[in-house]
């Protein structure tokens, strides 16, 4: 089959896969408004409300890109019985996404950010939000409900998808890449701090380089490819994963692996875009990375692929999922 069909059948495969992504969900509340006056109680600007919007954000931006793509997403997470949870299963239903893996807890609030912008530049941002780890109680439910979802759909892929709230702990990270080894499922991490070195025996770790550099400790920044090569090598060697997919804003991505018991290292440079705004574009990365790892596409392809889909997505303003015949016409161009 030639190239262009080879991708072409490649994107079309991509609407029989079932995700499970597991993580942190939000709502990303946005208020806009108009400042004409400065307040007399301080010397603070008066924005005056004109619109509220509602989006989906963290782990579900990644069902979002995944939706886009034309799989299916079932998104793993615990959220709280409020007014936003409300909300979030609104915004769930609205794009068509199963709810079967939410779970909700009068013990916890569901995350929100609130951003506002007075003549269409952000003035403030309000988090609203409880970090600590799951009570066993949710814990238990959690996992509960990724079994059944696990006995019931056929997954050709696990996505943990971190920010730090809690949902993610080092149990729940054993736990189901435990489940994903027997049933021989590729799991692959977007990583944040807390639990950086606990994802041990995943397929594919995607860090940025501020990422590794907290994770592993280092002392100096990453500055050229030969320390980001040789951190890259020493975390995959310490994770005992397949591919550390290491994105490096705009110089591009480096997939690390081992190939017959030789180090091989993937530098894919960035390509040139206007970029707009680089909000959700590693959810981008981690979804196309998943999408071809699920499709067993080499390491060449992983890289390049999502490394196309994430400056995509820095063309747009605030965080938009990939638009996928854009991305196949790129991809078609460029490889």
């Amino acid at each position: 089959m030639h190239k262009e069909g080879n991708y072409k059948k490649l994107f079309d495969d991509f609407n029989h896969l079932n995700i499970l992504i597991i993580g942190d969900v939000m709502v990303d509340s946005y208020l806009w408004g108009k400042v004409e006056r400065i307040s007399p109680e301080a010397p603070i600007p008066i924005v005056a409300l004109r619109k509220r919007e509602n989006r989906m954000g963290g782990a579900a931006n990644v069902a979002m890109n995944l939706r886009a793509m034309g799989a299916n997403p079932i998104l793993c997470s615990v959220i709280g019985t409020d007014e936003k949870g409300d909300q979030f299963l609104e915004l769930l239903k609205k794009e068509k996404i199963t709810d079967d893996g939410i779970v909700r807890s009068s013990r916890r609030i569901t995350t929100t950010k609130f951003r506002i912008f007075g003549n269409s530049c952000q003035m403030l941002r309000v988090d609203e939000e409880i970090d600590n780890d799951l009570v066993q109680g949710d814990f238990l439910t959690l996992i509960r409900v990724i079994d059944q979802i696990l006995a019931k759909v056929t997954v050709d892929c696990i996505i943990f998808q971190d920010y730090d709230k809690g949902v993610v702990t080092q149990k729940l990270i054993e736990e189901v890449v435990n489940r994903a080894r027997e049933a021989k499922i590729p799991v692959t991490v977007d990583p944040k701090k807390k639990n950086f070195m606990s994802y041990k025996h995943v397929t594919l770790f995607k860090p940025n380089l501020k990422e590794m550099k907290d994770g592993l400790g280092l002392n100096e920044d990453l500055l050229d490819n030969q320390s980001v090569i040789d951190a890259a090598q020493k975390l995959r060697t310490m994770l005992d994963c397949r591919y550390v997919l290491t994105t490096m804003s705009d110089k591009g991505v480096l997939m690390s692996l081992k190939e017959k018991s030789e180090e091989k290292n993937i530098f894919i440079p960035a390509h040139m875009r206007m970029i707009s705004d680089v909000s959700g574009a590693g959810d981008t990365v981690i979804s196309l990375a998943s999408l071809c790892l699920a499709m067993n596409r080499n390491p060449n392809e992983i890289a390049y692929i999502s490394n196309l889909a994430g400056g995509l997505v820095c063309e747009e303003v605030g965080v938009v999922p990939i638009n996928k015949e854009k991305l196949l016409r790129e991809v078609m161009g460029l490889l």
